[in-house]
C-alpha cells in the first residue's frame, strides 16, 4: 500500500532522528532543506537559540538533532565559501590567461627589435663611418620623423585627403601599438602581474615624450571605445574636447575633426591645445581601433588659428587598439605620443614637459585606471559611505580637480581678470564675477546673518621645492593642517564668507582639531576621497555653524615614479548635497626629474636618517646621484575665496597676506622634512640613528625582560649593539609607543607599526596625548590600570578599539603595558605594545 507525502515527510524524519541518533549521516527531505535554505539567507549563521526556534517552528525538522541542524549550517557555509573561492579563482585564471597572452605578444615584439638591432648593427659594421651616418635609418627615427616631414608640404585636408591621412595614422600607431616602430622600455616601478594595472612602457630615444600600456579591462570593447572617446570624463588635465566635424568613410568607420585643451599645471606655464583628427575603424582580425594625430599644415580644408592663452601642441600617431578577450572583458593596447613644445616654458620645467614618464603616470595609466575602476562599479553596483554611489563619488572628485584647474589658469572665457599687484609679484590676485560660478554660494551664520557673495577671487603661487619628496610633504599637509593653516585660515572657516559690516581677524582659524570621515577611495588606493569636519571653528558669532570641507588626496605613494601630488579640498555645509557648489582650493606637487626615488613606500615622514643602517659608502654611485637629484618639485598653491565685491580690496589684501603665510609655513615644514629626510651630504642618509633613540630602545628591551621574563626581540640578544636592537624594535610587527609619565601622558616614541597605526609622524607624535586615542570605554580601563603598572611594573589590557591621529577605528587583540627604567632603575616613561592591530 503507497504512502501519502506527508506520511513519507514523516518517515525520512523519523530514519533522519534515528540516523542523528546513532551518529550517522543524515539525508535531508527536499522540504527540510527548502526549510533550512530559507533561514539560511536571512541568517547564515544562527545562534544556538535561533536553531532551536527554527525546530519549534517547522514540524518536519522536529526530529532531527539540533546538532544536525549545526552542523548543516557548518556545511552550508563551508560550500558557499568553496562557491566564492572557485569563482574568484576562475576570474584569476582567465586574467592570468588574457596577461600570458599580452606577454608572449611583448615577447614577440621583443624578439622582432632584437633582431632588427642584430641586422643593423651588422649592417653598420660593414659600412664606413661617413657612409653610415648619411644612411643611417632607425625605424624609430623614421616612424617619428614621418610626422615631422608634413611640415615641408602642405597636405591635403579635403575628404579623400583625411581619409588618406586617417589611414596612415591608423597604420604608424599600430606599428606603435604592436610593433618595433618604437623602442619601448618598462616603466621604473610597473611589474606586470595578475594585480597590475597592466604592462606599461615609456618610449627611449624619439622624438617628442611616448607612453604605452597593455591592459584587462572587464569591459566591451565598443564601451571601452567609448569612456576613452571621452577624454574629459577621465583626464583631469583636459579642459574640453571640441567635435567640430565628423565624416562617415566607406569602410564603416568615422573621421571627426576635434579641438582639445589642456589645463597648465602651475601658473609658470602656458595650457596646451591640439587640432586634431580622430579615425574609429574595426581592422581585419575584428579589432576596434581608436587612433588620433593633429593636423599640422593642412589645406583645402578646415583650420584651427592660434588661440589666446595657449601653445599650439603636436600629437603624433596615437590611440587605442581594443580587442575582444575570451570569457568577456576587453585587452586594450594603449599609445600617446606628443610634443608638448617645453621650450615654451622656463627651463626648471622643461623636465615636466620632456618627461615620457610623467605622460605615462597622467595620461596613460589614468586611462586604464578610470576602466578599470568603471568594470568595478558595474560588478559592484552598490551604495558607498554617506548613501552616495561609485558614480557620484567619482563625479566629486572631478569636480574638486577641475574647479581647482579652473581657479590655477584663470581664463579669460570664464570670466577671470587679473587685479595689480601690491608691488610684490610672488603672488597672483584673479577675479570672476561670473553670476554662474557664484549661483548658490551663500550661506548662514551663526547669529542668523545670511553672506550674499557676489565675486570671487582667487590667489595663487608656485614655488620650487628641493630635497622633499612630493608624496612625504603631501602626507604632512594633509595630517597637520594647523602646521600651516592656523595663522589666519579665513578660509577653513567658510572660505572668507564676509559679511557687510565685520571683517574677520587674523586669528579666526584657530581650530582645536581636524576629524576625517573617510568617503571612498580608487581601486589601486591612488586616490582617497573624504570629508574633513573642522573642530573648533564655530565660536565665533560670524563663523559658520558647522565647518565641513570635501577633500581629495592623490598622490602619497613614494615609490610611485612622475606621479603628481595633490590636495584638494572645498568648504561644504553640513546637508552635503551633490549639485551643491564647490570652490575647491588646494596644493599641487610635481616632481621634476625622472629618476626613481629611493624610498621605500612604507618608510614614515621623519625616520631615515634616525633608523637607517650599513654605511652610505655601501650604495652604488649611481643609485646615489639618482636620489640626490630626484627630489625636486614645484609645488602650486591656490586658494578661492567668495566674498562680496564692495570690499574687493580689502579680501585682496588678506588672500595675500594668506597665501604669503602659507608659502612660509610650507618652506618651514619643507625645510624640517628635508633636513630629516636627507643626512649630512646632499641626496644621502645619514648611516646611524641618534645616541637617545639607540638608548630608549636598549631600555625598553631591558625593562621587558625585567618585568616579562621574555626577551621582547627574541631574534636579538642580551649583549647586542644598540645599533641592531633598535633597528629591530624599530621593523617589531606589532605597535610599541611610549609615552610621559605626565598628568596628561603624551607619546614620545613609537616604531614604524605604531606610526602607522596612529597615521602620524614622529615630529607630530608629541602632538598625541594617550588619552586622545582611547574612548571612554578605553579611558576608563587604562586609568583602572595605571595604579597597577606604578606597583608591580607591567599590566596586561584586554583587546578593544582605539583611534589613529586622523580618527580612524584600530582594533588590537590585546596589549601589554609596562614601566621603563633608565640606567638609574629610575621610572623613564610608560611603553604600550598594541598586539595584532589592523584598522576597521
Amino acid at each position: 500500500m503507497a504512502m501519502s507525502g506527508k506520511e513519507s515527510s514523516k518517515a525520512a524524519a523519523a530514519a533522519a532522528a534515528a540516523a542523528a541518533m546513532d551518529g550517522k549521516y543524515v539525508r535531508y527531505t527536499p522540504e527540510q532543506v527548502e526549510a533550512l535554505e530559507r533561514l539560511y539567507h536571512d541568517c547564515p549563521k544562527p545562534s544556538s537559540m535561533r536553531r532551536q526556534q527554527l525546530i519549534r517552528e517547522c514540524p518536519i525538522l522536529s526530529h532531527i538533532e539540533p546538532k544536525q541542524i549545526k552542523v548543516w549550517f557548518q556545511n552550508r557555509r563551508c560550500r558557499e565559501k568553496q562557491r566564492k573561492e572557485a569563482s574568484r579563482l576562475q576570474g584569476v585564471n582567465r586574467k592570468l590567461t588574457a596577461m600570458n597572452k599580452l606577454l608572449m605578444e611583448e615577447n614577440d615584439r621583443l624578439q622582432k627589435q632584437v633582431s632588427q638591432l642584430v641586422y643593423e648593427n651588422s649592417y653598420f659594421r660593414q659600412q664606413a663611418p661617413n657612409n653610415a651616418l648619411a644612411t643611417k635609418d632607425t625605424s624609430c627615427e623614421s616612424v617619428v620623423t614621418s610626422g615631422q616631414q608634413h611640415h615641408l608640404t602642405p597636405r591635403d585636408a579635403s575628404p579623400a585627403g583625411l581619409l588618406f591621412i586617417a589611414e596612415e595614422t591608423l597604420a604608424e600607431f599600430l606599428s606603435k601599438a604592436t610593433g618595433t616602430a618604437v623602442e619601448w622600455v618598462q616603466m621604473p616601478g610597473m611589474k606586470p602581474g595578475p594585480d597590475s594595472i597592466g604592462i606599461v612602457a615609456i618610449s627611449h630615444g624619439c622624438t617628442g615624450v611616448a607612453a604605452r600600456a597593455c591592459g584587462l579591462v572587464g569591459l566591451e570593447p565598443t564601451r571601452v571605445a567609448e569612456i576613452l572617446k571621452d577624454r574629459p570624463s577621465w583626464f583631469r588635465d583636459c579642459r574640453a574636447v571640441d567635435v567640430l566635424n565628423v565624416l562617415p568613410t566607406a569602410n564603416g568607420g568615422t573621421i571627426e575633426l576635434l579641438y582639445m585643451q589642456l589645463y597648465a599645471p602651475t601658473t609658470l606655464a602656458p595650457g596646451r591645445d591640439f587640432w586634431l583628427l580622430r579615425y574609429t575603424s574595426v581592422v581585419d582580425d575584428g579589432s576596434l581601433v581608436v587612433c588620433e594625430r593633429s593636423l599640422i599644415n593642412t589645406q583645402n580644408g578646415p583650420s584651427m588659428p592660434p588661440v589666446p592663452s595657449f601653445v599650439r601642441a603636436e600629437m603624433l600617431p596615437s590611440g587605442y587598439l581594443i580587442r575582444p578577450c575570451e570569457g568577456g572583458g576587453s585587452i586594450i593596447h594603449i599609445v600617446d605620443h606628443m610634443n608638448l613644445e617645453a621650450w615654451s616654458v622656463p627651463e626648471v620645467l622643461r623636465p615636466l614637459y620632456e618627461s615620457s614618464t610623467v605622460l605615462a603616470q597622467k595620461t596613460t595609466m589614468a586611462a586604464l585606471r578610470q576602466l578599470r575602476q568603471m568594470a568595478q562599479d558595474i560588478s559592484q553596483s552598490n551604495i558607498s559611505n554617506w548613501g552616495r554611489r561609485p558614480a557620484a563619488l567619482r563625479a566629486l572628485t572631478h569636480r574638486l580637480s577641475r574647479g581647482f584647474n579652473d581657479a590655477l589658469n584663470g581664463f579669460s572665457d570664464e570670466g577671470w581678470s587679473l587685479m595689480d599687484n601690491d608691488g610684490m609679484d610672488d603672488v597672483t590676485i584673479l577675479v570672476n564675477s561670473n553670476p554662474e560660478k557664484l549661483m548658490g554660494l551663500n550661506i548662514s551664520f551663526t547669529n542668523g546673518f545670511t553672506s550674499i557673495c557676489n565675486a570671487v577671487l582667487c590667489a595663487k603661487a608656485s614655488m620650487l621645492l628641493q630635497n622633499v619628496p612630493p608624496a612625504i610633504l603631501l602626507r604632512f599637509l594633509r595630517e597637520h593642517r594647523s602646521e600651516w593653516a592656523d595663522n589666519i585660515d579665513a578660509y577653513s572657516a567658510a572660505a572668507v564668507k564676509i559679511g557687510p559690516c565685520t571683517f574677520l581677524g587674523t586669528r579666526v582659524g584657530n581650530f582645536g582639531g581636524q576629524v576625517v570621515l573617510p568617503l571612498a577611495q580608487s581601486i589601486d588606493h591612488e586616490e582617497l576621497l573624504e570629508v574633513i569636519k573642522l573642530e573648533g571653528v564655530g565660536e565665533d558669532a560670524m563663523m559658520p555653524r558647522d565647518v565641513f570641507l570635501l577633500q581629495m588626496c592623490s598622490g602619497m605613494d613614494e615609490k610611485a615614479v612622475g606621479t603628481c601630488a595633490e590636495l584638494i579640498f572645498a568648504p561644504i555645509d553640513a546637508s552635503f548635497a551633490e549639485d551643491a557648489p564647490l570652490l575647491p582650493s588646494g596644493f599641487r606637487i610635481i616632481p621634476l626629474g625622472s629618476g626613481k626615488e629611493a624610498a621605500s613606500p612604507n618608510r614614515t615622514l621623519d625616520l631615515a636618517s634616525a633608523l637607517e643602517t650599513g654605511t652610505a659608502g655601501n650604495k652604488p654611485s649611481n643609485e646615489l646621484s639618482v636620489t640626490s637629484t630626484s627630489t625636486r618639485s614645484v609645488m602650486t598653491i591656490a586658494f578661492q575665496f567668495a566674498f562680496e565685491s564692495h570690499m574687493q580690496d580689502t579680501v585682496a589684501s588678506m588672500a595675500r597676506q594668506y597665501v604669503r603665510s602659507i608659502i612660509s609655513s610650507v618652506q618651514r615644514v619643507a625645510s624640517a622634512l628635508s633636513s630629516t629626510h636627507l643626512g649630512p651630504h646632499s641626496g644621502l642618509r645619514s648611516p646611524h640613528g641618534t645616541p637617545e633613540a639607540h638608548t630608549l630602545a636598549r631600555w625598553i628591551c631591558q625593562s621587558y625582560r625585567t618585568y616579562m621574563g621574555v626577551e621582547l626581540l627574541k631574534s636579538i640578544g642580551e649583549g647586542s649593539q644598540s645599533e641592531s636592537i633598535l633597528k629591530a624594535l624599530w621593523h617589531h610587527s606589532d605597535a610599541i609607543l611610549c609615552c610621559s609619565m605626565k598628568a596628561v601622558p603624551i607619546f614620545t616614541f613609537a616604531n614604524q607599526a605604531g606610526l602607522d597605526m596612529l597615521e602620524t609622524t614622529l615630529v607630530a607624535l608629541q602632538d598625541i596625548s594617550l588619552e586622545k586615542i582611547f574612548d571612554d570605554h578605553g579611558r576608563k580601563n587604562l586609568c583602572s590600570e595605571i595604579p597597577q603598572i606604578m606597583q608591580q611594573g607591567y599590566a596586561s589590557l584586554q583587546g578593544g578599539i582605539c583611534l589613529s591621529s586622523m580618527s580612524r577605528p584600530v582594533s588590537y587583540e590585546r596589549a601589554v603595558a609596562w614601566k621603563v627604567l633608565n640606567e638609574d632603575d629610575t621610572p623613564h616613561c610608560f611603553c604600550f605594545m598594541f598586539v595584532t592591530w589592523s584598522f576597521v
